[in-house]
């Protein structure tokens, strides 16, 4: 995860919003991820809007995406993660995450969670681990029913 060589080769890793293509995000999320089916365009905005966006870019071409909704002090909750297929197998997702852990926002927090139905290998990497004292974790889920989701 040689941040030089990524960038010799023409990538590069941005929080700048405006870089990030909300279209190419929403396509993918809807279409392509088990996660976020049904969420509204305006939904997805109004998450980025409100979270630590990271888009992975080849070429000024945008390749990857992963969304941290934190409040910079002790929390971080890691989202949205995916890099295009045809940009897998080459350690970016590696890179992305490597990245965020190391952002100087997110430095020193307590704890960070994430959620994944296929990627722990890919998270343990970088010291994620199963729930310790699950029991002491609660949730309410709501799943969008729509694309038409009212916010």
């Amino acid at each position: 995860m040689n941040t030089d060589a990524f960038l010799k080769k023409g990538f590069e890793i941005s929080t700048d919003n405006s870089k990030l293509d909300i279209n190419l995000v929403y396509d993918f999320l809807i279409n392509e991820s088990y996660w976020a089916t049904g969420m509204s365009a305006e939904r997805l905005n109004k998450a980025i809007q409100n979270s630590l966006c990271f888009g992975i870019y080849h070429d000024k071409q945008q390749c990857g995406f992963a969304r941290v909704v934190t409040d910079m002090a002790t929390f971080a909750y890691l989202c949205d993660v995916f890099v295009l297929k045809n940009y897998r197998g080459m350690g970016l997702s590696k890179w992305l995450i490597q990245t965020i852990r190391e952002h100087p926002e997110l430095k020193g927090l307590r704890r960070w969670s994430l959620a994944t139905a296929d990627a722990h290998g890919l998270y343990e990497q970088f010291g994620f681990k199963v729930i310790n004292r699950p029991e002491r974790w609660m949730e309410i889920f709501t799943p969008y029913t729509t694309t038409a989701d009212a916010l």
